[in-house]
């Protein structure tokens, strides 16, 4: 098992690979943290008896404190909380109040702030895989690192490999390929995820038709679990299985179970119901991955990794980012990724809003000789 952390402007992609492909999969913004982990000083600002819980401002933000955690104190009341899921629809985070104990120490008095953020994604997947080596392809966030990872942190010229990098990219796409010619079609809505299996492709058996179809379905199961688990999906799950009857779909429960026995987010089968839908569970913690991508913000940053690349090739030339306004936007608000590129490319990025792009597009243009 190994850890591989992908370095570019303001963004670390990070991958958990074993010699069977990838096995988890995170990105670390920094100049844009979803928070999960950091410890504050906070302040209630009201109760809500109705909710079972309290609102606590944090300083710039608000979240919400359940009763059993701490939320049950009055407003005005000055407590340490931490952050233990990711904003979501709208809502704020999810804070608690169970604090370690060397933590309270930090709390102290004053206005609500930040005291602490939570750990990048390269230590949450070395906790995880604790005997995992970690591989990284930018020296400064590995000295940044060293500290507290010793022998077991590398620094490599490139941690993604074309391979791992196909295999990235494909979690962006809701489609994936099964063995037999069968699909598996993922499509997140705000309420839950769906997931469809779709046997049209599949290749014919010489068995009865019900029996290879059964065997397709089960064949399928591994990879439901798996990109469940590196796409992070969250909340109500239910997965539409293909060509077998309600009841011949019980058959696949104890499967299901199994497969998700490993997931470190405690992901449950819940049952088959009255239409067949498999249902599960699975907490949410971090923004599933569809969140972050294809915002303007995740478009920026993508663009500024294409223009790393381009720099180092060519660093003789500079480039523009002509981009929609919202991408221009997102990376003026993330001042620490365009600091990166500058620091990177030995000059800044130029950047440059043309409103008859899509709502996320982008290209780079060089500028010879840095004159527009």
């Amino acid at each position: 098992m190994k850890i591989l952390a992908s370095v570019s402007p303001g963004e670390i992609r990070v991958a958990a690979v074993d010699a069977n492909g990838l096995v988890d999969y995170a990105l670390w913004r920094p100049g844009n943290p979803d928070g999960v982990g950091d410890l504050y000083r906070g302040r209630v600002t009201a109760r809500m008896p109705a909710l079972g819980g309290a609102f606590v401002t944090l300083g710039s933000e608000e979240g919400f404190l359940p009763e059993r955690d701490g939320g049950d104190a009055n407003p005005g009341t000055i407590l340490g909380v931490q952050v233990v899921r990711s904003a979501q629809g709208g809502k704020g985070v999810r804070l608690t109040g169970r604090l370690a104990p060397h933590d309270f120490g930090l709390i102290g008095s004053g206005p609500p702030a930040l005291l602490r953020r939570g750990p990048g994604a390269v230590a949450m997947l070395a906790a995880l895989h604790q005997n995992a080596d970690i591989w990284i392809d930018d020296a400064g966030l590995g000295a940044s690192l060293r500290p507290e990872f010793g022998d077991r942190l590398r620094v490599v010229a490139a941690a993604f490999d074309a391979a791992l990098e196909g295999d990235v990219l494909a979690l962006a796409s809701p489609d994936v390929a099964l063995p037999d010619g069968a699909a598996m079609s993922i499509y997140p809505t705000p309420a839950l995820t769906a997931i469809d299996l779709d046997l049209a492709g599949a290749s014919a058996a010489r068995t009865s038709k019900g029996a290879a179809h059964h065997a397709i379905n089960r064949a399928a199961i591994p990879a439901l679990a798996r990109h469940i688990r590196l796409r992070n999906l969250a909340g109500g799950i239910v997965v539409d299985f293909a060509g077998l009857s309600v009841k011949a779909r019980a058959s696949l429960g104890p499967g299901i179970s199994s497969a998700l026995a490993d997931d470190p987010q405690r992901a449950r089968f819940l049952g088959f119901s009255a239409l067949g839908l498999a249902e599960i569970l699975r907490p949410r913690v971090h923004p599933p991955l569809h969140e972050l991508l294809g915002t303007p913000h995740a478009e920026g940053l993508a663009a500024l990794r294409q223009a790393a690349g381009e720099a180092a090739a060519t660093p003789a030339t500079a480039l523009e980012l002509i981009a929609a306004p919202g991408v221009v936007t997102a990376l003026r608000a993330d001042p620490a990724a365009l600091a990166h590129y500058t620091a990177r490319a030995g000059r800044a990025l130029a950047l440059r809003e043309d409103r008859s792009l899509p709502i996320s597009g982008w290209r780079l243009r060089p500028v010879p000789h840095g004159l527009p």
